[in-house]
């Protein structure tokens, strides 16, 4: 049987079972409540009048890798307006935030046929653009019949999805077969696609590259550099469960020889922070949240940032940071961030998803890879006590970001034949 009529008849006996999904997600926090009906494809507001460009980015670092191409595309088509989608709260409020005028959020439908069709028949996208490797084949397909353009923006396949996808190469051919192109981030994820069956395939870099430094609020930032002083500040950014009990170890020795060093843990996610922080309470650390609104003293030598958007002010107090999901097998989080604010960036073993750009940073010396809890310690230790060490990692780190300035430029050539009617260039 064809993969495309077996997914849509699985789809369509799911259907009534979606309303369970979502209360069930709802008590996990993983939905919004107000605006649950978006799941099931019914609108949040009417359509704009005219042109509307669709752009599926899954969560939040896919919606921030194209705030930049958002705002370029409103700033030479501002007539157009543009449909931003994601799936999870977390990117939902952070991406409403930073989009420019004639742009704005929904909730990506649920991939069964009612929210599909209910979609697409009100929104009536010009053109759609999805970014990186989600695929959803129901609305990949709903929006391919339209015959309208659908691009993948910024395609990445890991080693892992490219083995299983091999495996399976008529179901993900006919599938990559409905965009009109595919952008990729680097050559090897171009010949991944090429061999899967994509066509019209691309090499027009991260756009990773392009997005601006993460916003702070200067009076806080004032205000925290004031009470934090001297002391030397690691960060550790975006962690994931399971990565704690290293932060611990390195934690642990770093006081042995910097006591008065402060460690700033931001959650990937905010909910778990209690869960995750008990390891270090049960040794007796002195610790403290920000969502309780405790300040950073003298005493507080774990530091918990629980709270939404704030990422680029503790980059700004930190020195040197650790990136999350590099610990374990998640495949790491945006260590262009840190570089971008001279916070140098040490990663674990698991940095897959961003593994040209990590390769290319830890080459250059602009980040430091290690292994496990002792190399974690021995690094940090290194750029702490270094202030010449740490100023010629943050140099390479100002290097490398600064190199592919031009990727933004390069995905609007690229993209510009495929967008509605108009002088785009």
């Amino acid at each position: 049987m064809d993969g495309a009529i077996l997914y849509h008849g699985l789809g369509t006996v799911l259907t009534p079972l979606a309303p369970l999904l979502l209360r069930r997600r709802l008590r996990a926090g993983k939905e919004d409540p107000a605006r649950l009906g978006e799941r099931l494809g019914q609108p949040g507001r009417r359509r704009p009048q005219g042109l509307l460009i669709w752009i599926h980015a899954a969560s939040v670092g896919e919606s921030q890798s194209v705030l930049a191409l958002i705002g370029r595309l409103r700033e030479k088509r501002p007539d157009i307006a543009i449909l931003v989608t994601t799936g999870t709260v977390t990117s939902a409020e952070l991406i409403s935030r930073h989009l420019p005028d004639g742009a704005f959020h929904q909730f990506v439908p649920l991939d069964l046929p009612g929210p599909t069709r209910r979609f697409m028949e009100h929104w009536k996208p010009d053109a759609a653009f999805w970014v990186e490797s989600e695929l959803w084949p129901g609305l990949i397909r709903a929006m391919h019949s339209t015959g309208k353009p659908l691009v993948l923006l910024n395609g990445r396949m890991s080693a892992r999805s490219f083995r299983r996808w091999r495996r399976l190469r008529p179901v993900i051919a006919g599938l990559l077969g409905c965009f009109t192109k595919v952008l990729t981030q680097g050559a090897e994820y171009t010949d991944r696609f090429r061999v899967l069956g994509a066509r019209n395939v691309v090499e027009a870099g991260n756009l990773k590259h392009a997005a601006e430094p993460l916003s702070a609020d200067p009076g806080e930032l004032t205000r925290l550099q004031a009470l934090i002083g001297n002391r030397p500040v690691w960060l550790a950014a975006s962690v994931h469960p399971g990565e704690e009990l290293t932060l611990l170890a390195a934690q642990q020795r770093i006081a042995a020889t910097v006591p008065d060093a402060l460690l700033i843990i931001v959650p990937r996610h905010p909910a778990r922070a209690d869960e995750m922080l008990h390891p270090f309470t049960a040794q007796g650390i002195g610790t403290g949240f920000r969502s309780a609104g405790q300040d950073p003293t003298p005493d507080t030598a774990v530091h918990v940032a629980d709270t939404m958007g704030e990422l680029g002010l503790f980059y700004r107090l930190a020195q040197v940071a650790v990136i999350g999901g590099s610990f374990i097998p998640h495949g790491g989080q945006n260590l262009l961030e840190a570089a971008r604010l001279g916070c140098v960036p040490i990663c674990g073993p698991h940095m897959d998803n961003f593994r040209e750009i990590a390769d290319e940073m830890s080459t250059s010396g602009a980040m430091i890879p290690v292994q496990n809890a002792d190399g974690l310690s021995s690094a940090l230790l290194d750029l702490l006590q270094s202030p010449d060490g740490r100023a010629r990692a943050k140099a390479q780190c100002r290097a490398v970001t600064g190199i592919h300035d031009d990727v933004l430029d390069q995905v609007m050539a690229e993209i510009s034949p495929h967008l509605p009617h108009g002088e785009w260039t």
